[in-house]
């Protein structure tokens, strides 16, 4: 091996990386790397790249039909995406794909509402479809904890059906929230400063409620009705947890990043519960995330100021039955708003800042490839040194990029594999009219990851 090789990092990663050339064969690799893993983390370095969304869909697809996985965990909210799987395990009466992503409306739609979704549900719903009747269906489940009207709304109508005088109470709890007008940022800021009684209280006791009654509900009848309460449950927890956040927010983003990152990892603990005690095996499930919540954030800038991840939390937990893969890219074009709540637009992504892995990555002249982090790599000391990495939410700011879409990260700690794409282009949003305001920015804005 010339001597170059060993001390020039784009040699080494060029010579260490796996090209991506449409084969079949061309994810071996990563497949064996994650072996056993109960926990797979897919992320993204856009909310808008087509090719993040193709490629983690087609990494999905082989992991539930090689390696057993039967859920697909996502960044939206727990009740959108409730719908989504109801229909792709066949459940409700949603006559397609995109009927059964209609609830995907707020602010930023075309994360859900685009293409590639499109065909990865009826992917799902075909999948499970040709399935033994007894056989474990795959399905689709929300992470995040933005809706919180919407779970009240869930919990309610769950309790009006099994116990009538429990959604009397629950009502009396959620009470508290009405004098907002669905207006969380209102809620946050007047319990924050005081003004308002917190309805933290009433949101806890109804979660605890619930939790109480969970085999008098599930005993109703089988399957179907254990599901039922663990929906029912999950928004409850939603709404406990949604309440600190929105309440946080005047704590800064630290505070409300961190609710909302370890609130997802206790969504995706409850559901593996939930899972696993069903199909009498524990349970294997896909996440799908934005780099900035399934890479490890002691990685990176994030942990320096106190912020922990999903991919952190879940790699404390699991350790290696985890296994952590993000996305990168050179250049291409994006969707992405200019503000939070604006209509989305086509944007071209500038080319990578000098001294950033995306930019290393350019200079090997490799179009695609699979990079593993882990172990015998020899790349991996090369890449050791802390360099920028870009991370583009729904909102791209090209003028101002290096502040609001670069940090620092040291790759090897944060994934245990990278898949670069050096062009990439964006996604294509279902709907074609201008999207539906939220009424508050996220504490993740600028990024809005």
């Amino acid at each position: 091996m010339p001597e170059a090789t060993s001390t020039n990092p784009i040699n080494v990663v060029r010579e260490s990386a796996y090209p991506l050339t449409g084969a079949a064969a061309d994810y071996n690799p990563l497949m064996n790397l994650i072996g056993d893993a109960h926990f797979v983390l897919i992320g993204e370095a856009s909310h808008g790249t087509h090719e993040f969304y193709e490629q983690r869909a087609e990494i999905t697809k082989r992991l539930i039909q090689q390696k057993g996985f039967t859920a697909v965990a996502v960044e939206a909210d727990w009740p959108d995406a409730y719908r989504v799987n109801l229909y792709v395990q066949h459940i409700n009466d949603d006559p397609t794909p995109a009927e059964a992503l209609a609830d995907f409306q707020r602010f930023p739609a075309w994360m859900w509402r685009n293409t590639d979704v499109l065909h990865f549900v009826n992917w799902l719903r075909e999948y499970n479809d040709d399935l033994p009747r007894n056989a474990a269906r795959a399905g689709f489940y929300g992470l995040d904890l933005y809706s919180m009207y919407a779970s009240i709304e869930a919990v309610l109508n769950y309790l009006n059906r099994v116990d009538p005088e429990a959604a009397q109470r629950a009502r009396y709890r959620y009470s508290c929230f009405e004098h907002f007008d669905e207006d969380t940022q209102h809620y946050g800021y007047a319990a924050g400063f005081g003004l308002t009684p917190s309805c933290e209280q009433g949101a806890l006791e109804q979660l605890q409620e619930l939790q109480r009654r969970s085999a008098e509900y599930i005993q109703k009848g089988g399957r179907l009705a254990a599901d039922e309460y663990f929906y029912a449950e999950q928004n409850a927890r939603l709404v406990k947890n949604a309440e600190a956040y929105y309440r946080s927010m005047l704590q800064g983003r630290v505070s409300s990043w961190n609710i909302r990152d370890r609130h997802m990892a206790e969504t995706l603990d409850q559901l593996v519960a939930h899972l696993s005690h069903q199909q009498g095996k524990p349970a294997k499930v896909v996440v799908w995330e934005h780099n900035s919540h399934l890479g490890d954030a002691r990685a990176t800038d994030m942990g320096k100021i106190g912020e922990v991840s999903v991919g952190q939390l879940v790699r404390e937990r699991y350790g290696r039955d985890a296994v952590l893969i993000g996305f990168s890219t050179y250049t291409g074009t994006v969707t992405a708003a200019s503000d939070w709540g604006e209509t989305p637009e086509l944007k071209v992504v500038r080319p990578a800042l000098p001294d950033s892995y995306e930019a290393l990555f350019h200079e090997t002249g490799r179009p695609r490839f699979l990079l593993q982090l882990r172990d015998d790599n020899r790349a991996i000391s090369f890449l050791r040194k802390k360099r920028l990495e870009r991370a583009i939410g729904v909102i791209y700011l090209p003028e101002t990029e290096r502040i609001s879409h670069y940090f620092y990260a040291c790759l090897p700690e944060q994934f245990d594999a990278v898949i670069h794409i050096d062009d990439t282009r964006a996604v294509q949003p279902l709907d074609r009219t201008a999207y539906q305001e939220m009424k508050e920015p996220p504490e993740t804005f600028p990024f809005a990851v």
